[in-house]
């Protein structure tokens, strides 16, 4: 199979714990070609989508001199097999501009995966209101005086940008309702920014907030659950958050049925969603991490079984 790998200029990534280097590797591993590309080496010219590529060969992922690149020609993207569009959030104009492209590929007959309408249509908190039977109470809005009687009602709340990643800007409010004028002002740059509000699962602090990996809708039998560090209410590694692989549970199988036939019709092939308690609060499909550290814990293969599941439907 011919693979690219649309990604993050190299010095952002972090290779020993990287998803995206670890779907490389097994994929050279695997006999496939592979190329890779940063969304500045993408164009267009009568109505073909271009980019600039190179070679990646991946070393000690440990050392600081990891990878061995070597710029390729400039290459149609629609001599491709498959294009795996791994660049991380921030989700703004040129992330939509890059789906566009993307899109002129699929129109060739090249699988891109995730399916690029679907980044844009599958926003990681919203998106997880089309599941409501699986989700915490929650509301979203700009309003703040809504926003303080969902607070009101449910006195521990989660306030948190509908945008945000890395467990940035998320508030946990208790009954006391500390700064919480202030909290909603910023939040909602006042009242011209639409945010997410949910009620607080105290099962964070003991069990975490699991990362479940989705491959076409069907999920990989182990977690990550991610403990917040000592004081802080953040199941996100970025922010100081301690990882545990674990088996999922009876309930998040449920959760996994309830979502996987709509991710699998849209062609969110890799998904990550975060399960905290009995509950989904987060679906997300830009660039889903984890495999690494679950891969390292079990004896699975998560990226060759993703890979192989994308070559199947390519060869369909």
């Amino acid at each position: 199979m011919k693979l690219g790998v649309l990604l993050d200029p190299l010095e952002h990534l972090k290779p020993y714990k990287d998803t995206t280097v670890a779907m490389i590797k097994r994929a050279q591993e695997m006999g496939w070609s592979c190329v890779v590309f940063t969304q500045e080496d993408m164009f267009s010219k009568e109505g073909q989508v271009y980019a600039q590529v190179y070679d990646l060969s991946i070393g000690d992922v440990h050392s600081k001199d990891w990878a061995t690149v070597k710029e390729l020609d400039e290459q149609p993207l629609s001599e491709l097999d498959i294009i795996l569009m791994r660049k991380d959030p921030p989700f703004n104009i040129e992330y939509v501009y890059t789906t566009y492209f993307l899109e002129l590929a699929e129109r060739e007959g090249v699988l891109v995966a995730n399916k690029p309408q679907s980044l844009r249509d599958a926003n990681e908190k919203f998106f997880t209101l089309n599941f409501p039977q699986c989700c915490p109470t929650t509301l979203v809005s700009r309003h703040i005086k809504r926003l303080k009687s969902f607070w009101e009602e449910h006195k521990q709340v989660i306030f948190k940008p509908l945008e945000g990643m890395g467990g940035n800007s998320v508030f946990h409010v208790e009954e006391h309702g500390n700064n919480l004028s202030v909290i909603l002002e910023v939040l909602t740059k006042n009242q011209t920014q639409t945010i997410i509000a949910q009620r607080y699962i105290p099962e964070i602090k003991n069990l975490g907030d699991k990362r479940i990996l989705l491959i076409n809708g069907e999920p990989v039998p182990y977690a990550l659950a991610r403990i917040p560090a000592e004081g802080d209410l953040r199941g996100n590694l970025a922010a100081g958050a301690r990882g545990e692989v674990v088996p999922i549970t009876a309930r998040d199988r449920w959760l996994c049925e309830q979502i996987g036939p709509t991710l699998k019709a849209k062609g969110l092939y890799f998904v990550g969603i975060d399960v905290i308690g009995d509950y989904l609060t987060e679906i997300n499909v830009t660039s889903p991490t984890c495999l690494r550290e679950i891969e390292a814990e079990t004896q699975l293969d998560i990226a060759g079984d993703f890979l192989r599941c994308l070559e199947k439907i390519c060869r369909a």
